[in-house]
């Protein structure tokens, strides 16, 4: 997969984690979201602060009562993405990968999708990912690591669906369209790269 993706399903995560964590006693608006269940707590004490937390299988997000319906899908979405991202920096080992990979295969393609191997690797600097078909080996750029869960679950389910078909045809964006991350992982992936080729800032200088 080239680091230009032309060509999450959020994992395990402990039973409590928090971007940021305030007691809190709030009208509740539980709801649905592909990183699992979403309860929005609103609360006449807070101003302007948004926090998060993980509880169990639900994600709290607390905002100020005041707050729009606009600006609370808003920023529940930016704060699964803080989550998300705090929660990868834990680098996952080639075995916890390749687990990893099992479970996706799983989940979207009914199993069929079965590698021989799921590694990080040092020297894709223009791909985000690579398969082998005929060795059944995955292979995945370390610059992925500390990426939110979701998009690092994108580029394996987009190598997985390389040991089923071959190349970027219709068959292989359908089998995609399984997953439904997949156009906000893409978007993550631009904007990293759209990143990456900006000019450097200009040096301070004394005047």
């Amino acid at each position: 997969m080239p680091a230009d993706p032309s060509p999450g399903v959020v994992g395990e995560t402990p039973a409590r984690s928090a971007v940021s964590q305030q007691p809190d006693t709030a009208s509740r608006t539980p709801r649905a979201s592909a990183a699992g269940a979403v309860e929005v707590r609103r609360s006449t004490r807070r101003r302007k602060s948004v926090s998060a937390y993980r509880e169990g299988g639900r994600t709290i997000v607390l905002i100020p009562a005041r707050m729009s319906e606009a600006e609370e899908r808003r920023w529940v979405g930016v704060m699964l993405d803080r989550l998300a991202a705090q929660e990868s920096r834990r680098v996952l080992g080639d075995a916890e990968l390749t687990e990893r990979a099992g479970r996706l295969s799983a989940q979207f393609f009914d199993g069929r999708a079965r590698p021989a191997s799921v590694r990080w690797v040092t020297n894709q600097n223009t791909r985000w990912g690579s398969c082998t078909p005929a060795e059944g080996s995955i292979r995945l750029s370390h610059r992925l690591q500390g990426m939110p869960e979701y998009v690092v679950d994108y580029v394996l389910l987009h190598e997985l669906a390389h040991l089923l078909v071959p190349g970027h045809g219709p068959d292989f964006w359908r089998l995609l369209e399984a997953y439904p991350r997949t156009e906000r992982a893409r978007g993550y992936l631009e904007g990293v790269v759209a990143a990456d080729q900006l000019p450097p800032p200009p040096a301070a200088t004394e005047e």
